[in-house]
């Protein structure tokens, strides 16, 4: 490029120098510099330079050079090509028809460069013809294919432990993926060495090697892609069984079938077509004609494409929309077609990687779903850690997204390690767009990895009891403390995720990050000072958590609130009152928290027996119960110290107060206490021993005829009352007690 401006503008420069000269001395002899710039420019190498890079610069606007140009002409197309980007639609109308005008022109004159092509070539084989070449090409294909069958029969230990790998697990599928793409690999280098390295051994004239070697690695290509399609999508033809399990996607044989005909095919002709491009510039193909022969091969591809997607089969999934798709899918390769005609080549590939790029992401998507579901019944349904299905989706589509991105910077002419000051708006603007785009991908590859992990751990555990290899509920306080704190830590890492990420982007696009960090502090520290309620709360409950006072699922009491533990969030908790109400209370309202459901809780009650009951009688009698209820399925899990007596309480008003106690593990044994009341009752029945009840019996009243004492009549409001009486009585006792 350099060479291309400097040569007008040296000659502009030399007239200028030479006109006054002329004026005073008609001889005078350039200076010796330029003298060495004009050899320099006449050097052959130079010249083949300087039309590489015309050559170059055209492709990537769209408009080549014409063939047979001076440097002075191609420089000024090189000046021209930024001015041209920037340009409105008529630029861009007036670059297609100057396109279009070359095809044209060109047309004429290709049975004119082929002819000599083919005198050349001529020359250059002597004795070998183009039907020498053509079986020098056969023969080494045949030998590579050779090799390969080779190769097949002497792997069949690894076919047969592919083969033995279950198809029933996620392990034992990517397993046997990798087992086969692995193969594949194997038998393309088989293909390779018996074909183009055979060909490598022998001494060839250059002419007869170059073209012989091009299309044994173009039939290389087609041979690999054919074995990793048919390794991947497992055609009906290979007799698996269960093809369908155990594909890389989710497809019928139908679809497997025909994409396996048609993928391998349209690669074939595509490597020859390019084989072809790279030998016919050496032989003589000027840049123009290069140009109408890529017409001709795209047209032949877009009919192949064109009968792959018109050919292929009707899915269950797709329905009456199989006719839209495939009228949307010809429209857009006919309009990919008209931009290669047109020679808008950077329209084409944003285009191409518009479609391809999303088609190629729902495909690994759906492929790493599919091999890495979970397994069969059968096997025990094992599955794949979240986290380690999170990395292998957004790698991929990483890796895809960065692909294209580095491919469509590179047919725009982007220096994505420099900016330079020459960079036009449009460039800056691009380039700055891809470093958004790399950033954004970092930072949800990150965040997937995050979000995964911690779904992982939270899907695990839960704030509930869990049944263990003994049928026994365990608590594990550092599981559930690990259930209350990650959505936390989870939403502040997603926060520091995207502030990061804004960060950086907005770095790349050239802005000054470094007022705005200090602005921000700015800005918080005026928010700490004007939100002092939040800040406190926010704080309050960061050490809350770290004090570990309460955790999920746990019943608290804090004031007058009650309730059990539901969710968090930065700087308040809510509560569910057991009958229902939910409070959401600030972390700086909670003061002093009593927390009821940690390690165990002991339940103290008191039984009531007459006075001539056999104290140590019943005691054992409330021990048996105690033990039974301990063994009972439904409490055995949740009692730490069954139920029994652990003295005299006191000598109430009708009988002995009894005083009873059992431990068990917090919120499991609520329906136990009733169940031991109902067998101590039948058991203390049973055994003779009295449960008093409060009676009234009024002595010293004789009748009017001077008989024995007799009892006054008593009116059953008299004993309400005095039931009543004595009922109180007891509670205050026992509150008072406890």
């Amino acid at each position: 490029m350099l060479v291309l401006i400097a040569r007008p503008l040296v000659l502009g420069v030399a007239l200028l120098l030479a006109g006054p000269a002329q004026a005073q001395a008609p001889a005078t002899v350039p200076p010796e510099k330029v003298k060495q710039l004009f050899e320099l420019l006449d050097d052959p190498s130079v010249k083949a330079w300087v039309a590489e890079q015309r050559n170059r610069d055209a492709g990537r606007t769209g408009a080549p050079a014409e063939a047979g140009a001076s440097p002075a002409d191609a420089s000024s197309v090189a000046v021209a090509a930024p001015g041209q980007m920037n340009t409105m639609a008529s630029s861009t109308l007036d670059r297609i028809k100057h396109h279009i005008e070359r095809i044209v022109q060109t047309l004429p004159t290709l049975p004119a460069q082929f002819g000599r092509v083919r005198e050349e070539t001529m020359e250059d084989m002597s004795s070998k013809g183009p039907a020498g070449v053509f079986m020098l090409i056969a023969t080494f294909i045949a030998a590579g294919l050779a090799l390969t069958w080779a190769t097949f029969k002497l792997t069949r230990p690894f076919r047969l432990w592919i083969i033995a790998q279950p198809k029933d697990t996620p392990i034992g599928r990517a397993k046997k993926i990798g087992g086969r793409a692995l193969y594949s690999s194997l038998l393309i280098v088989s293909f390779a060495l018996g074909s183009a390295g055979a060909f490598m051994l022998f001494d060839w004239p250059m002419l007869i090697r170059e073209i012989v070697l091009t299309f044994l690695m173009a039939a290389v290509v087609t041979w690999g892609v054919r074995l990793y399609v048919m390794a991947m999508l497992i055609p009906s033809f290979w007799k698996v069984e269960s093809a369908v399990e155990v594909r890389a996607l989710p497809i019928t044989n139908e679809t497997a079938d025909h994409w396996s005909y048609w993928l391998p095919r349209i690669v074939g002709v595509f490597a020859f077509f390019g084989a072809a491009f790279i030998l016919l510039p050496g032989l003589g193909i000027d840049q123009d004609g290069m140009m109408v022969l890529s017409v001709g091969a795209d047209f032949v591809l877009l009919l192949l494409f064109l009968l792959a997607i018109w050919r292929r089969p009707r899915t269950q999934r797709e329905g009456a929309h199989h006719t839209a798709a495939t009228w949307l899918l010809t429209a857009y390769f006919v309009v990919l077609f008209l931009q290669r005609i047109a020679g808008l080549y950077i329209f084409f590939w944003f285009t191409f990687a518009a479609f391809f790029l999303p088609l190629a992401i729902v495909l690994a998507q759906r492929g790493v779903n599919f091999v890495l579901r979970p397994g069969s019944e059968d096997a025990g349904r094992p599955t794949i850690p979240a986290v380690t299905i999170a990395v292998i989706d957004r790698g991929i589509r990483m890796i895809l997204i960065l692909a294209a991105a580095y491919l469509l910077a590179r047919v725009w002419g982007l220096d994505m390690q420099s900016m330079q000051d020459g960079d036009t708006t449009t460039t800056f603007i691009l380039r700055g767009l891809i470093n958004v785009l790399v950033i954004a991908l970092a930072a949800d590859f990150g965040w997937s990895i995050i979000k995964a992990l911690i779904e992982r751990k939270l899907g695990i555990e839960t704030p509930h009891p869990v049944i263990g290899n003994e049928d026994v509920p365990t608590f594990d306080p550092q599981q559930a403390r690990l259930h209350t704190l990650l959505p936390i830590i989870q939403n502040i890492l997603l926060a520091l995720i995207i502030v990061m990420a804004v960060l950086m982007m907005l770095a790349s696009l050239g802005i000054q990050i470094g007022p705005l960090i200090a602005g921000a502090g700015v800005v918080g520290v005026a928010v700490g000072f004007g939100a002092q309620t939040i800040v406190k709360d926010v704080i309050s409950g960061v050490f809350f958590l770290l004090d570990d006072a309460f955790r999920v699922g746990e019943y608290i009491t804090s004031g007058r609130y009650v309730g059990t533990v539901e969710s968090f969030s930065l700087r308040s908790v809510k509560l569910r009152h057991h009958r229902g109400p939910l409070f959401t209370i600030p972390f700086g309202e909670l003061g002093a928290v009593q927390n009821q459901s940690r390690d165990w809780v002991t339940d103290k009650f008191n039984i009531t027996v007459g006075y001539d009951t056999d104290i140590e009688f019943a005691r054992k009698l409330i021990k048996r119960i105690g033990l039974e209820l301990a063994e009972d399925p439904e409490f055995k899990h949740w009692v730490l110290e069954p139920i029994k007596m652990q003295g005299i309480q006191e000598f109430g008003e009708y009988g002995i107060v009894l005083r009873v106690k059992v431990t068990t593990r917090p919120g499991g044994a609520f329906g136990m206490k009733g169940k031991f009341y109902v067998r101590l009752r039948q058991v203390f029945k049973e055994q003779g021993i009295e449960l008093p009840f409060p009676t009234v019996h009024v002595q010293g009243l004789q009748n009017p005829h001077g008989a024995e004492n007799a009892p006054s009549e008593i009116t059953p409001e008299l004993k309400i009352a005095v039931a009543q009486s004595h009922a109180n009585r007891r509670r205050k006792k026992a509150s008072t007690t406890e």
